[in-house]
């Protein structure tokens, strides 16, 4: 692979170098703040480094992107500017953050571009990026196969295939579009399959396109943090800083670390802290130890109230002070999650960690409250009246002392200054106040103008993915007064009260039943999905066995509710 010239911090031997990494993804492993690799890391990076295929089980959250990433990167020909790695994806948030996370960890590469492929997104940019040179395409299988249906021979020089989060994928319906996708792309491929769990569909997914695989398990740790109260914030990406600013005028903090993931970010948000009146500064791989130091010196005896840092900055960073911390860049794992807001609530002390969650970045909160077991409860942005008490009280609070210790000495001054200026006392007071307050809001109708935009429910109207055109049920009419069709032999007709009316689908229906009924596609007959309810042929042998298992099932959030279908 060709590298940039860039100055490459030569990675200690052990940990990730011990895989079999290359230099420069191990230097971006380091600026990630990664230490050592994760179990799923440790025994999947060998394997498929080994060209293996492999059927990985391990829950989201347990590191299994760089799992894939780092050993995919590490195969990539540079030279070759063609579709050579696939990651299909269930949703556009996964498929948008494992996009990143490749982009991150081939920072220190020439030459990678990798493409997003997804739902509700124009599909002109998406093909032109792959035809002028993405070696990576992570995609949603239906928005995948809109694009095959164009162009037939798009993935014809793929070698690898990544399934994320296969289990999630059935779920969703995505059976049908898998094996168009398969049969798009070469057989001589790696393949490697993620899944929380592997009930029978995915199990024949294994046997039918993965070549003797090798199997790797890992059981997700649960972390807890209950000293700590946890809350976030929705925000759009560009809106950070000023929500930042927005948050910490109502915030009684004594001192607070804000965590960024890049360089750069420490130096951009320290500086407009800065600009704001915040005692702060920034602190990040390129701050050499003797000034890290100080800086940590400076936070401990009061002289810096705010750092704002990278992971791997933090490194170590123990200060009792620290009463706050703010995630205003999402982690990349629960596990990065944990260890920072861990910087408060020490020693018995209570403290209070705050995360920025942009649209995007739903998916990763709802793993971090999964993983952790607590609900990080939603807080809005303070609004006009709160920052004006805010920083009224401020205000007097900083006169109040004066109050005591001004006495008769300024008396003379005061009379000679409303002489000289021919004014009132009143107005003299406001003037004064003006340059106190250095032309800082102090009306509702100035703070609201300062005020960032928070995300609407679901996300901007560009961020949403809309439901697919022309959807229609498999196998099925949307009729209600269709005559039923005789039943196969052996299957026998289910209800659901779930239709279309619920925003269901049949491959909704047919994801849920094979994922949680351990079943394969052969098991299921027709699906019909009608307005206000579907019907479902399933084998009448073991039937009873069988809706006792989907009994807790839920398709769109709401219970499924199958019972066999009595016609009248």
């Amino acid at each position: 692979m060709s590298v940039t010239s860039d100055p490459i911090i030569q990675p200690t031997s052990g940990g990730f170098a011990a895989l079999g990494l290359p230099a420069p993804l191990l230097a971006a492993v380091q600026d990630t703040g990664y230490e050592e690799p994760s179990p799923i890391q440790e025994q999947a990076i060998p394997l498929i480094l080994d060209g293996h295929d492999l059927i990985g089980q391990a829950q989201t959250g347990t590191g299994k992107t760089a799992a894939f990433a780092l050993p995919i990167l590490c195969r990539l020909d540079l030279a070759l500017r063609a579709p050579q790695a696939l990651v299909l994806a269930p949703t556009r948030e996964l498929a948008l953050q494992v996009g990143e996370a490749f982009e991150t960890y081939a920072k220190h590469l020439t030459g990678v571009k990798v493409v997003a492929i997804y739902g509700g997104a124009p599909m002109g940019p998406q093909l032109k990026a792959i035809r002028q040179g993405a070696q990576i395409i992570v995609a949603t299988p239906g928005r995948l196969c809109d694009h095959l249906r164009r162009d037939e021979s798009l993935l014809s020089s793929v070698r690898q295939l990544v399934l994320d989060e296969a289990d999630e994928m059935l779920k969703l319906g995505f059976m049908d579009d898998l094996e168009v996708i398969f049969d798009a792309m070469p057989e001589e491929r790696q393949s490697v399959l993620f899944s929380a769990t592997l009930p029978a569909s995915i199990r024949s997914i294994a046997e039918r396109h993965l070549r003797e695989p090798k199997q790797v398990k890992i059981a997700a740790k649960t972390q807890t943090v209950t000293a700590i109260e946890q809350a976030h914030l929705m925000v759009h990406a560009d809106q950070k800083t000023a929500a930042v600013l927005r948050l910490l005028e109502v915030e009684a903090f004594d001192a607070l670390i804000a965590f960024v993931r890049t360089k750069q970010a420490t130096l951009d948000l320290a500086q407009a802290l800065e600009n704001k009146g915040y005692k702060v500064a920034a602190l990040n791989g390129d701050i050499a130890q003797n000034q890290r130091e100080r800086v940590i010196e400076s936070l401990k005896n009061g002289r810096l109230n705010i750092v704002v840092a990278t992971d791997v900055a933090a490194r170590g960073l123990d200060v009792p002070r620290i009463t706050h911390v703010l995630n205003v860049d999402m982690p990349y794992d629960p596990e990065s999650y944990v260890h920072r807001i861990g910087r408060t609530g020490r020693a018995g002390r209570t403290g209070r960690a705050l995360l920025l969650v942009t649209p995007r970045e739903r998916r990763m909160l709802q793993v971090i409250e999964r993983v952790t077991r607590q609900k990080v409860a939603e807080i809005q942005l303070p609004n006009a009246k709160q920052v004006l008490d805010a920083r009224i009280g401020r205000l007097v609070d900083r006169l109040r002392p004066l109050l005591e210790n001004t006495g008769e000495r300024f008396e003379s001054l005061l009379e000679h200054l409303l002489s000289e200026l021919d004014c009132n006392e009143r107005t003299l007071a406001a003037v004064l106040l003006a340059s106190l307050t250095q032309g800082q809001a102090l009306t509702l109708t100035e703070i609201d103008r300062e005020a960032p935009q928070v995300p609407a429910a679901g996300g901007s109207p560009r961020e949403r993915s809309p439901r697919r055109s022309g959807e229609r049920s498999e196998r099925g009419e949307r009729s209600e007064s269709r005559a039923l069709p005789p039943l196969r032999e052996g299957f026998t007709r289910c209800r659901t009260a779930l239709g279309t009316r619920d925003g269901v689908a049949a491959r909704n229906l047919l994801g849920a039943i094979l994922n949680e009924g351990d079943l394969t596609r052969d098991d299921i007959g027709r699906i019909q999905v009608r307005e206000t309810h579907s019907l479902v042929e399933l084998p009448e042998a073991g039937l009873e066995r069988l809706l006792g298992k989907l009994k807790n099932t839920r398709v769109a959030g709401k219970a499924l509710g199958l019972r066999r279908y009595r016609e009248d």
